[in-house]
């Protein structure tokens, strides 16, 4: 079986924003280049639910530790190495669809910065899983975003309005569901990108 986190050290690694440049600091990428990230659906720590993820080199890059089930959780957190909040996931209260809002930061003093809207449509057929909506004129998003694909065969990506990817989720072989890699182009970058992943995984349960 392949190994889901092939370097357990923690290095002594921080990620200020949710900008492109942090998202390749932490992740150790070219800036100019995607970023490729293994993702775990598994936090590191006892008794919690979340997300470890790793870098190309197999160094970690991001947390998410909840204590909540997911049924109650109305917030998650996204953490640098050193468990500084880099972006919350907040759900939209007294929404009538399932509504996700990412914030800068811990959230408490912060503009949001995206929407993620769970779609709903009368078309099966549809591929769509959520809308994206840029709510902050500091993100290089200049116009809202669609997330096509399964999400539970791990094969989905956050397209622009052309239908070019900004992020892809995709299977890695061998590991099962828990397991898969997330590439983010640095348009998006690694962070947002792993926001937005969050925010489905709850729309979607895990798949």
């Amino acid at each position: 079986m392949s190994k889901v986190h092939p370097k357990v050290a923690v290095p002594e690694l921080l990620c200020s924003s949710a900008a492109a440049a942090a998202a390749a600091a932490a992740a150790g990428e070219d800036p100019d280049s995607a970023v490729v990230l293994t993702v775990w659906r598994k936090s590191l720590l006892f008794n919690c639910h979340g997300f470890t993820v790793f870098d190309a080199k197999g160094n970690l890059a991001f947390r998410v530790d909840c204590y909540a089930s997911s049924a109650r959780r109305a917030e998650v957190v996204l953490m640098d190495v050193a468990g500084k909040p880099l972006l919350t996931i907040r759900r939209k209260r007294l929404s009538l669809t399932d509504h996700w809002v990412i914030y800068d930061g811990d959230g408490d003093s912060t503009a949001p910065l995206l929407s993620v809207r769970r779609h709903v449509g009368l078309i099966r057929a549809s591929k769509a899983l959520a809308h994206v909506t840029p709510l902050s004129s500091s993100l290089p998003l200049p116009e809202p975003y669609v997330v096509d694909g399964s999400y539970g065969r791990r094969a989905c990506a956050v397209r622009d309005a052309r239908g070019e990817a900004v992020a892809e989720v995709r299977r890695k072989e061998s590991v099962g569901d828990d397991v898969f890699r997330l590439v983010a182009e640095p348009r998006l970058g690694a962070p947002l990108a792993m926001a937005i992943v969050i925010a489905i995984d709850e729309m979607f349960r895990g798949g």
